[in-house]
């Protein structure tokens, strides 16, 4: 994607799952009018799940998302079948490819149930309906298709496209918190951990909802902030800050301007704001030999002091006083096994789109592990939690 793109974790999931050869990969390369995904009379060609950033209208910008075939076999096919069901977890729509020559197998079966199982929409499309006498399909979710000859590609685009208009719309990010004229401070401290020439995803899209909104950002560093805030002759409506400086920023901006962060703002657009209120808490309960899963979504290249594997454990045990065992993910791996951790923090999931912060936060709720945020958490240990969601009435009230 180019860097004017909407970003990956902004768009629909669009996934197609199957088995080996059922002509996944050139239904994708039909619908995407290009050499997406290898092609083969080989089975097993797809070894990892390819993704491919586009537009359906009247959907919009989307990700498809191409999977091996789930009935692999040997230890191979199982890490293929294992990184399928990882797609399951951030897939919007689902696209069941079946061989229409073949017809519905168990492994067909056993998807459909998966994506019952996670409420999925989906949609079965009958492949190489070229080589075979079709009718009708039978239901309002089945579809006979070719890539071959491109027989109801465009009719399969538009019921993926109905499928898709069905998602509820993410909550904003800060447009219904102001409203035209008024004056944001975003706090954005350039350090050791802040990507060299650019400003990290969050930062610019709570940039780019207050201009949508007619509203006026200034943007200042950490150090700059005091100097800032005496300059502007009315104060602002709201101030935005790292949490990594939330202590700091929290001691320079006066008791009746109003403060967040934007890991606050971004758990209420995933969706998850509500349970990592409730999450923090368990912060209080740790004791010695406690294990705590700290949680990113992507996989960026680590600094000295980086927020998830230094600043969070370093604030965590000062402020709990204990000894306490930290482990870290990364990426699309989420652990399996849960049980053993006291509570788990997560990052802002900036990178991750709703669907996934759902099923990660649904995988912890199940277990009955405690499961917040960074900036809940941090702004929690440094006394200003409530401070910072002063602009979330209705989540105090609830509290």
């Amino acid at each position: 994607m180019g860097l004017n793109d909407t970003p990956q974790s902004e768009r629909i999931h669009i996934g197609f799952f199957g088995r080996t050869n059922a002509g996944k990969s050139s239904l994708v390369n039909k619908i995407t009018n290009q050499d997406l995904a290898i092609v083969s009379d080989t089975k097993g060609t797809t070894t990892d799940p390819v993704y491919k950033a586009m537009e359906i209208l009247p959907l919009g910008p989307v990700v498809i998302i191409d999977t091996p075939g789930f009935d692999d076999d040997g230890i191979l096919g199982e890490k293929r079948i294992s990184r399928t069901k990882l797609v399951l977890n951030k897939t919007d729509v689902a696209v069941l490819v079946v061989d229409l020559v073949e017809g519905m197998a168990a492994t067909d079966e056993q998807l459909i149930k998966l994506f019952e199982e996670k409420g999925i929409p989906y949609i079965v499309a009958y492949n190489k309906a070229d080589l075979k006498e079709t009718v009708s399909a039978g239901k309002p979710n089945e579809i006979y298709v070719s890539s071959v000859t491109g027989k109801n590609i465009n009719e399969l685009k538009e019921m993926i496209a109905r499928a898709g208009l069905q998602k509820p719309a993410p909550a904003p990010l800060i447009s219904d918190l102001i409203k035209p004229g008024d004056t944001v401070v975003l706090v954005i401290p350039i350090d050791s951990s802040a990507p060299k020439g650019r400003i990290i995803l969050p930062q610019q899209q709570v940039l780019r909802e207050i201009l949508d909104t007619n509203a006026i950002a200034y943007i200042a560093q950490d150090t700059d902030l005091p100097q800032l805030l005496a300059n502007l002759k009315i104060p602002p409506a709201l101030v935005v800050t790292d949490s990594q400086v939330f202590g700091k920023v929290s001691k320079i901006v006066p008791k009746n301007i109003k403060l967040t962060s934007f890991s606050i703002l971004l758990a209420r657009h995933k969706g998850f704001l509500k349970s990592a209120v409730k999450g923090v808490w368990a912060i209080e309960s740790l004791e010695d030999g406690d294990t705590v899963l700290i949680s990113e979504g992507c996989t960026h290249h680590r600094q000295c002091e980086d927020i998830g594997t230094y600043k969070i454990p370093k604030w965590l045990k000062e402020y709990t006083g204990k000894n306490i065992n930290i482990e870290t993910t990364s990426g699309l791996t989420f652990a399996e096994d849960l049980t053993k951790y006291k509570m788990i923090i997560h990052c802002g999931a900036c990178m991750l789109n709703d669907r996934e912060m759902i099923y990660r936060t649904k995988c912890a709720n199940d277990c009955g592990i405690p499961m917040t945020n960074y900036g809940t958490a941090i702004a929690y240990m440094h006394g200003i939690l409530w401070r910072s969601l002063e602009i979330f009435p209705d989540l105090i009230e609830e509290q």
